[in-house]
């Protein structure tokens, strides 16, 4: 049901066509705000529209505007007369780039420009998505939970490239905003991976997960796993981080809970029944996932997970803004079916 207030301030939304950003854009047309996004490419719009009105008539209350993150050009425009900002946009490769700046200055620069504009437009509050990925590639605490005063260390050798572009896009944003900031606050979302329905035909990197133990893809199951979040609880969480006067300066872990691959093919063959007839259900050695992994580049990304388990806490999202993420069983079947349903 749509919030009918029609005060309600615009909210620039960054990378439309993305899996979070569509969700956040769903919510906030519910709640009755304007939203403006950008894409790169005009040409997406019709197809991001159509998915977003599979949930919520968008009327004219969804805009969109051509802006690249590699560009200065749509940026200022994009921002005009917006006074919330969820920068969203970031690089997200499939497997891991050849030179790591590929992914880093996309992710710091862009991030930059997106805050110049916001500051310039005179924007009240900008929420960054961030990624545990800049939490937990650092030294354990010691209760062995990561908590948003950990940070990432990306000056060490066993960074991979991605954890290290999203620690150095977030401290460049949060050293921006105190030098240049004025009025504006900032407030970073750090999710896990992501899973959950997916509105159109182009899920993300994170709901592969789901997507190749349906397809059968792996003959067996990697011994491999990661903190796992609905995108609508995150899209939750952005508009919460947005709203919330305490959210100003802070950072907020959007996970739910840990689940090795085993756990999720473990639902889908419980839940979906024929549906789920591929899954896999043997174990893979680790030695055979780095055999891989020398002809396999997506098996690249994973070489150095396997068998690491992280524990973030979310006990600050949950207390201090009030969130309430739904079990990780249901995010499963609905990824799950969400892809059946899209093939």
């Amino acid at each position: 049901m749509v919030e009918n207030h029609v005060d309600r301030e615009t909210v620039l939304v960054t990378g439309g066509s993305g899996a979070i950003a569509r969700w956040c854009i769903v919510e906030l047309l519910r709640q009755g705000y304007p939203v403006r996004t950008t894409v790169r490419d005009v040409a997406r719009e019709p197809e991001v529209r159509a998915s977003i009105a599979t949930q919520i008539d968008p009327q004219d209350r969804l805009t969109f505007t051509v802006a690249d993150l590699t560009r200065d050009e749509g940026w200022p425009a994009a921002a005009q007369g917006a006074q919330f900002v969820l920068h969203i946009a970031s690089p997200l490769p499939t497997e891991n780039p050849k030179h790591e700046d590929e992914l880093i200055v996309p992710a710091r620069d862009g991030t930059l420009r997106v805050l110049k504009a916001a500051v310039a437009a005179g924007a009240r509050r900008v929420v960054l998505t961030s990624s545990v990925a800049s939490i937990g590639y650092t030294t354990a605490p010691p209760d062995g939970v990561y908590t948003e005063r950990e940070w990432s260390d990306p000056t060490s050798p066993g960074t991979p490239p991605y954890p290290r572009s999203k620690t150095i896009a977030e401290r460049a944003a949060w050293d921006y905003i105190r030098t240049e900031g004025g009025s504006t606050t900032l407030a970073v979302v750090n999710p896990g991976a992501v899973i959950g329905p997916i509105l159109g035909t182009d899920p993300s990197f994170s709901f592969q997960a789901v997507s190749r133990l349906l397809d059968g893809d792996m003959p067996a199951i990697p011994r491999i796993g990661f903190n796992f979040v609905d995108v609508r609880d995150i899209a939750d969480l952005h508009i919460r981080a947005m709203t919330s006067p305490s959210a100003a300066g802070e950072r907020f872990i959007g996970t739910k809970a840990f689940a090795w691959f085993s756990d999720i093919a473990r639902v889908l063959r419980e839940r979906l029944g024929s549906d789920a007839r591929k899954v896999p259900k043997l174990q893979a050695p680790d030695v055979l996932i780095r055999f891989l992994a020398i002809f396999d580049p997506s098996a690249r990304t994973i070489t150095a997970d396997l068998g690491e388990r992280t524990e973030y806490s979310n006990a600050k999202a949950v207390t201090q803004l009030g969130w309430s993420p739904r079990p990780l069983d249901e995010s499963i079947v609905d990824c799950a079916r969400s892809l059946l349903a899209n093939r």
